[in-house]
């Protein structure tokens, strides 16, 4: 299976280490267990960890100041408090150091498993989230096309933006769906005509799928990153809520475009 991430369990108590451990396990979670604070804080600083489960009851160190010390030497891990003898006093500082979850002692296999899921959801659309900042410009949200878009065969989209039109492919359920949406290449011209070729899908098993533009135009910008785009992207994410643009033309009739070329080359 898997790993799902890098979990450390601080718990003075072995059986609460073995329990963590046998539970987020079976779910694919990367599990170890440690027994006092100034362990846990060595392993936090020697290696990178996802979540921290960490007991308030501690032989060596409070359970808080360990939370303190560990948002201090990995900000990025998120922690759960546990605790055996439960006071609003810690719950409060806990939250306010900026602990994920406070949770007292004895809890469920299934609300343990529900925490670390609801926890590493939140992590997966923050890294999400900041993949569809980086790349921000060269996609469209979905829902931007329900009454703008004019479609094409297979897949081919355009709509207007700024003056100019913007001309995409609908990967959401043809190919990107199947994951096997391997390369796209966008054929090397100035301009494009309505009907002929303007890129190429190259799939797994030597298949290529050439989409026909839907309109003619003089190519005012290439989206260079849609290879990058495409593949940093989950399946999932992008198939039901991104599309990528693939050109923005300046459009005109085919026997219009040779004068619009020969007019910007003389410019």
């Amino acid at each position: 299976m898997t790993e799902k991430g890098k979990i450390l369990v601080l718990d003075d108590d072995p059986a609460v280490g073995l329990s963590c451990g046998r539970i987020l396990g079976a779910e694919g979670y990367a599990v170890d267990a440690v027994e006092t604070g100034a362990e846990a804080l060595r392993r936090l600083a020697a290696e990178e960890f996802d979540l921290l489960i960490a007991d308030i009851r501690l032989p060596d160190i409070d359970g808080i100041e360990v939370l303190r010390e560990a948002r201090t030497i990995q900000p990025a891990t998120d922690v759960v408090m546990i605790t055996g003898y439960p006071r609003l006093e810690d719950a409060k500082e806990a939250i306010r150091l900026g602990a994920f979850e406070y949770l007292e002692k004895p809890f469920a296999p299934e609300f343990m498993r529900n925490i670390a899921a609801r926890l590493f959801d939140k992590r997966g659309w923050i890294l999400r989230k900041g993949f569809i900042d980086q790349f921000r410009q060269y996609i469209v949200p979905a829902s931007d096309l329900d009454d703008q878009a004019v479609y094409y065969r297979d897949g081919a989209w355009a709509r207007p933006v700024d003056g100019g039109w913007e001309i995409g492919f609908d990967i959401r359920k043809r190919y990107l769906g199947r994951g096997n949406l391997f390369y796209m290449d966008m054929i090397e011209q100035p301009a494009i005509t309505s009907g002929e070729p303007f890129a190429r899908v190259l799939l797994g098993e030597d298949r290529i799928i050439e989409l026909m533009a839907p309109m003619s135009g003089v190519i005012k910008q290439r989206n260079d990153k849609v290879n990058e785009t495409l593949s940093g992207f989950a399946s999932e994410c992008l198939s039901e809520n991104w599309l990528v643009w693939l050109l923005r033309i300046e459009p005109g009739q085919p026997q219009d475009l040779k004068e619009v070329l020969k007019k910007r080359h003389d410019c």
